[in-house]
């Protein structure tokens, strides 16, 4: 509703206040815009304007003296108005495919890799969550006993990629169960992921069992302990890249803060969890401050998307800064990053 009752004068100035700050990091006055010569009003008239928006939430006064700093809400308009100017063309390549497809045949190579370009070329942390096995369409699968109570799972994607997982198991199961096992899955659900795999056969369970009931009866005891299992770790492991170049940054951030921060980074599991409930279907979001309702972030700002195939959302990743982060650069380097992870795991070779 506030932004509603800007006009355009206010609108601009605004967003001259916001680049300048983010460039700077103080507080920006009046005499300053009018020095840039970017608007032909005179200081007394940029004073109120800036009174007004101030008024509006959008601006924060630290000093009586002092000029104007962005809020949150300052900051969201700003980035409102760069996602009508930089993430029109839709079709425009991503210039980070070769350092990408080196290692299209390894997912956690892949992931890793991804991470890093987003750190080193934001200079802050970058960080991507893999996606869960249990979600994945694969074109073959096998298991495999490695102890008592632990099976491995080997599955190749449909876009030709060898994941591992090992899982816990309650059920016995002898080698020979195993491959019986995966015999049945390659040849009923091929294309199908293992969640998929557990609806069908709960849904249609008594024609499975009549035809391949000593199986079925195991495989359904199998997948729904895996579930269980997995249940508390619904999101996949979260590759970091970059911690150090937030440390680095110490006039940024409140350093207590920071340090619950990591340590919240090592609970990988909930990390990911949390992180995944901002993800939507837009190409990038962005969370600033206390938008995020995560306390130990309130000092910075999230810029996150989402990578998969044509048919399915895998996995997100982003980057993790201060709010004075570059949204202008880094918005784009994030859909970047991410449209190129997305072709790179859809390709069939």
């Amino acid at each position: 509703m506030q932004t509603i009752m800007l006009k355009d004068k206010d609108k601009h100035v605004l967003n001259l206040i916001v680049e300048d700050y983010l460039r700077v990091g103080k507080p920006v006055s009046s005499g300053l815009i009018f020095q840039k010569k970017k608007v032909a009003d005179s200081p007394a008239t940029l004073r109120n304007i800036m009174a007004k928006l101030e008024a509006l939430g959008f601006l924060h006064q630290p000093h009586a003296s002092a000029g104007r700093i962005p809020t949150d809400q300052g900051l969201r308009f700003y980035v409102n108005h760069l996602f009508e100017t930089i993430l029109h063309d839709g079709g425009q390549s991503s210039p980070f495919g070769d350092e990408l497809s080196g290692a299209k045949d390894d997912l956690d190579q892949l992931l890793g890799r991804a991470s890093k370009i987003l750190a080193e070329r934001s200079d802050n942390l970058g960080f991507v969550i893999s996606p869960r096995i249990s979600r994945i369409p694969f074109r073959y699968l096998r298991f495999v006993k490695v102890g008592e109570d632990r099976v491995l799972v080997i599955l190749v994607t449909t876009f030709n990629m060898a994941l591992t997982e090992i899982v816990k198991t309650d059920v016995y199961f002898s080698q020979p169960d195993l491959d019986g096992a995966s015999e049945y899955i390659n040849q009923n659900f091929r294309g199908k992921s293992l969640a998929v795999v557990r609806e069908r056969l709960f849904r249609e369970l008594p024609g499975y069992r009549r035809r391949y009931e000593l199986i079925v009866n195991k495989l359904i005891s199998f997948l729904q302990g895996y579930f269980q299992h997995a249940e508390g770790d619904k999101e996949g492991r979260i590759f970091l890249q970059g911690t150090a170049r937030l440390l680095d940054k110490p006039e940024l951030f409140d350093m207590e803060r920071l340090k619950t921060l990591f340590q919240n980074f090592e609970e990988r599991a909930k990390l990911a969890n949390l992180l995944s409930e901002f993800i939507s279907l837009d190409r990038v979001k962005v969370l600033i401050g206390s938008e995020s309702n995560l306390p130990d972030i309130e000092d910075c700002s999230l810029i996150l998307s989402h990578y998969g195939t044509r048919n399915q959302v895998l996995g997100s990743l982003g980057i993790l800064g201060p709010k004075r982060i570059p949204y202008e650069r880094i918005i784009p380097l994030v859909d970047s990053i991410a449209k190129q992870l997305s072709q790179t795991i859809s390709h069939d070779t």
